[in-house]
């Protein structure tokens, strides 16, 4: 596929995302299609950040004037048939401060359409705007009874399911497409056991239920997943207004200050212009750039705080949490926020492990992951640093303190999982069946890259975690050296000038695994202390540059290994065969772009060059998949097609630190 051809779909295809801080979000792409099962201007997390369910998917939304009737919604069907196409009509598109599209009309009525989550509430709020309208006759009362006469009518149908965000609804007996009318507002319930949607707005509604059958999702199709979908419509809203603007409020019910009954009493149009500006002032005040898209993923869990690894699919997985914090709290100075997380999660320490996941049925923790304990000790040690730095004193510093002991403890006696330190002061991990790296595919029972052993990035990661825990703590010193030790002994590889994968590979003594992968990289960058300096390092990062670098990021293998797969694509198994066998993961640039600045110095010649070549292209990516974010993967060959997520928390929180390591003059 050509470079023109890739920029063409990313155009149509690309994604925005409102979130609502509880886990729940709205999301849709530019053209207006759904393309995701998980598009939807309603998603609620019925269990914060969990439980997630959606309830509107969309709207078919169409305007009448003097010269015709004409779509300004776009919808997809079986077999591939775009009806109506409403993005033919579509003459912009603005992400900031929240989603707008602007359309033009055959017969030049000219429409504004916007759509926001308010935070602090959980209500979508949509609007239209149309100059025509204030020319229009107008006759009856305010309310939901209103009637307007004038030509230029919007009419909106909302599109419901009820359905777990990753399941697909057809139509069905049980669904109720009933309407009722309280307080104001029109409320739907099509499944009992779901919250009802409560829809506040300045127009008249008629309830006409039908269905809507067989929309087609191209991007699950892609991906080799079930990609067709029946909505229930209950009913539908025409909208005449004379202040020139239609308001649409959307919001579970028994949320936070419910939606229905204050628009009620204030008025759609009121209502949504008073969360229209809290949303504008709390977007204006974001301390960092990024800010905004920083404080999607961060999501309340148990009375404190964490992170959601991605949009539209990932819950909260503790790698990504204490990876991604990093950058999207504690380099935009959102201490209180980050210190709540820690002491979230340094609370779930079992057995000197911390969760990697919760399972979305019941929220139980997992506890698979060798890395994941070890990242948390590493952002504890980076938290510690930044409260002093700005003078923040930290709720319980001994709290987090006894989990990094736990931790560690855990770790030299041994747990779950084949996980302890080896007589040699490293890390083993692993037993056949298990991958507990952050390389942790699997097909069917399989690993795809089990890795099990001693993996150079767990040794990196013991390393500084024993050195942050030595800062209050002599005990760790000798521990420390010993697996310096070991590592310089054991781990550079001659054959490529860099390091081994894994020693002791399938623990077997002296085994090597000398595939060329991007793990290497954290012995260099990415961590508060290298583990490898001099020409070594240089020999590192000369590697790595050579081999895995791409614009987007570092291939997780090298293209002249016999299993590297130039794409991330197909159904789930071709994906996850590829997962870690050569896609391209942008978070992997933060501990790149670090490292490369140890090697070379970070003057400002080299923090020019490092701007340019490194810096530059994934900034230029916030504005093609995911817009405002970056993706999760991409493809390992040109021109490396974004995949995964569109909205990774750790693939911006590492892109955070970049600017801000570039926008330093200090050494990293």
């Amino acid at each position: 596929m050509s470079h023109a051809g890739v920029r063409a779909i990313m155009e149509r295809d690309a994604e925005w995302l409102e979130a609502d801080g509880r886990g729940g979000f709205a999301s849709g792409t530019v053209g207006g299609a759904r393309t995701r099962r998980y598009h939807a201007l309603l998603l609620a997390a019925t269990r914060p950040p969990g439980g997630r369910v959606v309830l509107v998917n969309g709207l078919d939304v169409w305007m009448e004037t003097p010269s015709g009737t004409y779509p300004l919604s776009t919808q997809l069907y079986l077999p591939d048939v775009v009806f109506p196409d409403g993005a033919a009509h579509l003459a912009g598109f603005a992400r900031v401060p929240w989603p707008r599209w602007d359309f033009v009309l055959p017969d030049g009525t000219a429409i504004g359409q916007e759509l926001f989550v308010a935070r602090d509430t959980a209500e979508t709020v949509l609007r239209w705007t149309c100059a025509a309208w204030t020319c229009a006759a107008w006759t009856g009362t305010a309310g939901l009874d209103k009637e307007g006469v004038g030509p230029w009518r919007l009419h909106v149908r909302p599109l419901l399911s009820g359905r777990d965000y990753h399941a697909l609804h057809r139509e069905n007996p049980v669904c109720a497409l009933g309407s009722a009318v309280r307080e104001g507002c029109v409320v739907w319930r099509p499944y009992a056991a779901l919250p009802a949607i409560v829809a506040a707005g300045n127009g008249a509604y008629q309830p006409e239920p039908v269905w809507y059958r067989n929309f087609l999702y191209r991007a699950e199709q892609a991906r080799g997943l079930d990609d067709v979908e029946d909505l229930a419509s209950p009913g539908r809203f025409t909208f005449a207004p004379t202040d020139g603007m239609a308001v649409l409020i959307l919001q579970a019910e028994g949320g936070q200050d419910a939606a229905g009954p204050a628009a009620a009493q204030e008025g759609a149009a009121e209502r949504a212009e008073g969360l229209a500006r809290a949303e504008r002032a709390r977007r204006a005040g974001a301390a960092d750039p990024h800010g905004v898209a920083a404080a999607s993923y961060v999501v309340g869990r148990g009375g404190g705080r964490t992170i959601l690894a991605g949009f539209p699919w990932f819950t909260d997985w503790g790698r990504d949490s204490f990876v991604a914090m990093r950058g999207l709290l504690l380099a935009t100075g959102r201490l209180e926020e980050a210190d709540a997380l820690l002491c979230l999660w340094a609370g779930l320490v079992d057995g000197g492990m911390l969760p990697n996941r919760f399972t979305d049925a019941g929220d139980v923790a997992e506890f698979n992951a060798v890395d994941a304990s070890l990242w948390f000790v590493v952002a504890v040690g980076d938290f510690l640093d930044a409260a002093a730095a700005a003078g923040h004193a930290p709720r319980d510093a001994a709290v987090l303190a006894a989990a990094v002991e736990a931790i560690l403890d855990g770790y030299l006696r041994g747990t779950r999982h084949g996980i302890g330190c080896d007589a040699d002061g490293l890390v083993r991990a692993g037993v056949p069946g298990s991958q507990l790296t952050w390389m942790d595919a699997r097909i069917g029972d399989r690993p795809v890259t089990p890795r099990i052993g001693k993996p150079v990035e767990i040794q990196a990661l013991w390393i500084n975690a024993l050195f942050i825990a030595g800062r209050w703590s002599a005990r760790w010193a000798p521990v420390e050296r010993a697996a310096r030790a070991a590592f310089a002994a054991r781990f550079p590889d001659p054959a490529s000038g860099g390091l081994f994968d894994v020693v002791d590979a399938d623990h077997r003594p002296g085994a090597t695994d000398g595939c060329v992968r991007p793990n290497q990289i954290l012995a260099v960058g990415g961590l508060p202390c290298p583990v490898v300096e001099g020409d070594l390092a240089r020999g590192v990062v000369a590697l790595v540059e050579r081999a895995l670098l791409t614009p987007l990021g570092l291939r997780s293998l090298a293209p002249d290994d016999p299993q590297y797969r130039p794409h991330y694509r197909g159904d789930p198994a071709a994906r996850d065969a590829a997962y870690h066998q050569g896609t391209v993961w942008p978070w992997l640039m933060g501990p790149f772009v670090e490292a490369w600045l140890r090697v070379r110095g970070a003057g400002p010649a080299a923090r020019a060059e490092a701007r340019a070549r490194f810096l530059a292209p994934l900034q230029a990516h916030l504005e093609t998949a995911g817009l405002g974010h970056v993706s999760e993967v991409a493809d390992g060959d040109p021109p490396h097609v974004p995949g995964g997520c569109p909205f990774q928390a750790w693939s911006l929180g590492e892109l955070i630190r970049i600017e801000r390591m570039l926008a330093e003059a200090r050494n990293p």
